[in-house]
């Protein structure tokens, strides 16, 4: 294991820097520059809206993007903030002097209700420019609007509650409809549901907040100065529109549940935290008099929203008697204090103060801060200044606040796309868990760290943790990737040998056996990984050499079963005497040379079931690659051992339909060696005809002629055509077997006789039988009497062949008469011929003027022509234009000698220089010639019918284009 480790080591040295030998030798990982390339933008953003109002601002308000802010006594903006070029401006038309108090805008930006400080209310829809009065709400200064968000939509508010500045808690509804826009009163109703009290009595209702949990569940949260109240009550089905009074009616005889804190500087603020992609808040922040009450909303508790709850008090800075702060907005991860000059972001996970920002004096002191809950952004104002923070990746650095209370899998959550923060809580994880002493978390947790590996292995090995070893190395395995071939052989080679050391202690203690299992069934499972497989099979030596070492002869095969390598497999069975379970493998597997290679073993001990084995391999196995091995086995000569090779043998000749000869050839000399009987009957299956037959007939005639097996000899004779020594043989056994052999050669009736001969010689010299004698006679036509008689002895009598000798003289009396009949009528026939040749020469036909050429159309007697009994008339020159391309190549030769005879001979002698006497012979010569050639040009020409003769009957299958005037045929049709 050490020298593992210590290769690894030295290939780190060797590289120029430990950075650069991490990547290029030790165990690499997907790295990173922890750097930052530009400047952060902060959390919070800031920006100062561009606009200048005419008067002082008295009230903001902001939800779902729309912005509505009252100006001076008189005037409200409305500003859609997607289209913030063309704001709305609205005349209260207030005469008096009343000024706005609160304004209160619903979740949709629709309905406003601004609250006046002479106790009126009023109110402006969206859709419409003209502020309506809501008369049923006169006479309450109005303090908070709890909007119901289940049932209100942009033309109608559904049940909401109102608060009071003494206390009241009112349930009203709001509508806009088209039958209400000319009615005074779009307040549909107004009444008195509930009333909140502290020590001294009715005290402001400074929120309400309603929310809807599980089961139809209603919560209601309302605060106070120093109290938080909760009404919990289930709404019956159907019964939504009718309100909350049967939430308020259940508190009717007790006080709802509530939270109270002591400390107090009149007033009180609420905020609460709605993800974007949820309808409910998850969390809320509570400014009271001496800090905020933080925590979260579990909407499935069944009397309290509120969990987890804890306070965080005011940072040190903050004077509550001198700036006591403003206005609370709570984010995903902060809360925001404003204070009379600046801004305070707080961290609700640790409550330290992560962000100011101061605003300076020419702005004015600030009056209060929103958040917009469907956009999320947040809004301060002065009584001139309207500013807009934008929240920008609010959770960046939540990690460390995590990883700091070692809350790692929150840290890992809020980290895991930046991999550089992600590293470092792993590590952090990592060695927490190590000095606690979960030493496998830790491995697990180092694996996936960029820490130096050796520092990690070392430190693992100095703590004597090889099961956290082991661990951290394979999931540094599996990170590593495919071409990272050296790192992953070393890792797989120190894994091998870890693992055989662990089991190699807990195998010997009963106690620890479940261990001992379960680490078997890991390593198992480690060399059977798919991953593992490539590096397992390259370095299977190094691996195979480490199981030798540490005698693990189990894994070993088992290893060998997943490498593939059933030939060790299969020696190691055979070495440990499991023949059976070797030949199970090799069936399993089907590998034939392994078949081939083992065989001569396995053979020699379990002979049927290897013998079964290769009849189930069928044709996969080569039957001549097994003879060596049933030929060693066979040697002993059992009955027993040869009855196997011959069951394979018969195996593959009958059911193979094997065709080798050195297959046939060894059944021959098994069959030889110990079935004489089945050597016939194979010898007479396999048949006669030379080219059908797959054995050697000289082979096999020598191996029966050694073992004596006559009647076989006699056939492989008859096979190979050596008629007399079958017949010579075939005495020596049976005559009538003789007898079969002597009938054989059919067509040569001089053989024929002369084998019958040899067969009527034995029977009279050798058996001395008379009788069987005559039998010959009678059994073959060939033979006469006068053929056999020199073979008889002198002392007998003619008795023995008088029947013989008239049979033959009746036989040569009907020769004769046969003869005769034969001659009259070869005698007839002659005469026939003869008068056939006379009446063709007289023969004649006529040759009208008007007739033309079969082959031209031509008149016919403007040429030399032939005519035909057949009718058909021809020019000589059109008939052997026609009959020359169909004659054979010889006969076209001869007929263009002919043609050049004839020329030659039609031509006057040029030698006018010789004697008369000379030119008339030479003329007369000539004469003589050109009649014969003429002749013999008819004969080749005209000896039939071009139409109906055999010449034409031989081109039936001529095409009527030649092949290589087809192409040329077919463009001129074009």
């Amino acid at each position: 294991m050490a020298s593992i480790l210590d290769e690894y080591e030295d290939s780190l040295s060797r590289s120029a820097s430990l950075q650069q030998s991490r990547a290029n030798v030790g165990i690499p990982h997907s790295g990173y520059v922890n750097a930052r390339l530009e400047k952060e933008t902060p959390i919070f953003n800031k920006q100062r809206i561009d606009f200048a109002p005419p008067e002082k601002i008295n009230s903001l308000v902001v939800s779902c993007n729309q912005l509505c802010m009252s100006l001076g006594r008189d005037t409200l903006f409305r500003i859609d903030l997607g289209k913030a070029d063309e704001p709305n401006q609205v005349e209260l038309g207030r005469k008096d002097e009343a000024r706005v108090y609160k304004m209160f805008l619903d979740h949709t930006g629709s309905h406003l209700v601004i609250a006046l400080n002479t106790g009126e209310c009023l109110y402006l829809n969206r859709s419409v420019q003209k502020v309506r009065t809501l008369s049923r709400w006169k006479g309450h200064l109005i303090e908070s609007v709890g909007w119901n968000k289940f049932l209100g939509s942009e033309t109608n508010t559904g049940p909401i509650l109102v608060g009071t500045a003494q206390g009241q808690i009112y349930e009203a509804e709001i509508s806009v409809s088209e039958g209400s826009l000319f009615s005074t009163n779009p307040d549909q109703y107004f009444r008195l549901v509930y009333t909140l009290e502290e020590e001294a009595g009715p005290t402001p209702v400074c929120c309400l907040e309603i929310e809807r949990g599980l089961d139809g569940k209603c919560f209601i949260i309302a605060t106070t100065r120093k109290r938080l109240f909760q009404f919990v009550g289930k709404v019956p089905e159907g019964t939504e529109q009718q309100g909350f009074g049967f939430v308020f009616g259940m508190h009717a005889d007790h006080l709802p549940s509530f939270r109270e804190f002591p400390a107090s500087f009149g007033y009180s603020e609420i905020a609460f935290y709605t993800p974007k992609l949820r309808s409910s808040p998850r969390s809320f922040a509570w400014m009271m008099g001496n800090g905020v009450l933080y925590g979260t909303l579990d909407y499935g508790r069944p009397d309290s929203l509120l969990s987890d709850e804890r306070v965080w008090v005011y940072p040190s800075d903050v004077d509550v008697a001198a700036n006591k702060p403003i206005s609370i907005v709570l984010t995903q991860f902060h809360f925001l204090l404003l204070l009379p000059d600046r801004v305070k972001a707080v961290c609700t996970l640790n409550g330290q103060v992560v962000f100011q920002d101061l605003f300076l004096e020419k702005f004015g002191s600030l009056k209060r801060m929103i958040k917009d809950p469907t956009v999320g952004q947040i809004w301060i104002h002065t009584e001139k200044v309207v500013f807009r923070y934008h929240v920008q990746r609010e959770s960046r650095d939540v990690w460390k606040m995590y990883m700091n209370v070692n809350k790692f899998d929150l840290a890992k959550e809020y980290c895991k796309d930046r991999p550089e923060c992600l590293d470092i809580v792993l590590a952090r994880e990592a060695e927490h868990s190590f000095q606690n002493k979960r030493y496998l978390d830790s491995a697990k947790c180092y694996a996936l760290t960029q820490n130096y590996f050796e520092e990690i292995a070392l430190k693992f090995i100095e703590a004597k943790q090889e099961e956290a070893l082991m661990e951290f190395l394979l999931k540094k395995l599996a990170s590593l990737k495919s071409s990272e071939k050296t790192q992953t052989t070393l890792l797989t080679t120190w894994l091998t040998e870890l693992y055989l050391n662990r089991l190699g202690a807990l195998e010997g203690e009963t106690s620890k056996k479940n261990v001992y299992e379960e680490t078997r069934e890991k390593f198992c499972s480690f060399l059977s990984s798919p991953r593992n497989k490539e590096c397992l099979f390259n370095n299977r030596a190094s691996i195979y050499e480490l199981l030798a070492s540490h005698g693990d002869t189990e894994h070993m095969v088992y290893f060998s079963v997943i490498m593939q390598d059933y030939e060790r497999v299969v020696a190691h069975h055979c070495q440990h005497d499991d023949y059976d379970e070797a030949l199970n493998v090799l069936t399993r597997h089907k590998d034939e040379k392994l078949f081939y290679k083992f065989s001569p073993v396995l053979i020699q001990h379990i002979p049927k079931k290897v013998v079964d084995a290769w009849i189930s391999m069928g044709t996969k196995l080569d039957a001549r690659k097994l003879i060596p091995a049933l030929v060693n086995y066979s040697q002993s000569g059992s009955t027993q051992q040869i009855s196997e090779a011959i069951r394979y043998m018969e195996f593959c000749v009958c059911e193979l339909e094997e065709t080798e000869q050195a297959i046939h050839n060894y059944l021959l000399s098994l069959y030889a060696l110990c079935r004489p009987d089945s050597l016939l009957s194979y010898l007479e299956q396999a048949g006669t005809n030379p080219n059908r037959i797959h054995y050697d007939l000289k082979y096999a005639l020598r191996l029966c002629a050694e073992h004596g097996h006559h009647r076989a000899c006699v056939h492989v004779y008859k096979v190979m055509e050596l008629y007399e020594e079958a017949v010579d043989l075939a005495l020596q056994v049976d005559v009538d077997l003789a007898k079969s052999c002597a009938d054989l050669p059919e067509e040569d009736e001089e053989l024929r006789k002369k084998l019958w001969l040899k067969i009527a010689r034995h029977v009279v010299q050798e058996e001395k039988d008379v009788k069987k004698a005559m039998a010959c006679l009678s059994s073959c036509n060939l033979l006469k009497i006068e053929d056999v008689l020199p073979f008889f002895p002198d002392f007998v009598t003619i008795d023995h062949f008088k029947e013989a000798i008239c049979n033959s003289l009746e036989d040569y009396n009907r020769h004769i008469e046969e003869l005769k009949r034969e001659m009259e009528e070869a005698t007839q026939s002659a005469k026939r011929i003869r008068e056939d040749i006379q009446e063709m020469r007289n023969k004649y036909g006529s040759v009208e003027p008007q007739e033309k050429c079969a082959a031209c159309d031509f008149p016919l007697l403007n040429r030399p022509f032939y005519l035909f009994l057949c009718g058909h008339m021809f020019h000589y020159d059109c008939l052997f234009q026609a009959v020359f391309p169909n004659l054979p190549a010889y006969k076209q030769a001869k007929l263009e000698d002919l043609q050049k005879k004839l020329g030659a001979t039609s031509q006057p002698s040029k030698a006018h220089h010789r004697p008369k006497d000379t030119d008339a012979t030479s003329l007369g010569k000539g004469q003589q010639s050109r009649e014969q050639i003429k002749a013999d040009i008819d004969d080749l020409v005209a000896s039939e019918c071009v139409y109906c003769g055999e010449l034409m009957i031989r081109s039936i299958d001529k095409p009527f284009i030649e092949p290589q005037k087809y192409e040329e045929e077919r463009q001129s049709w074009l």
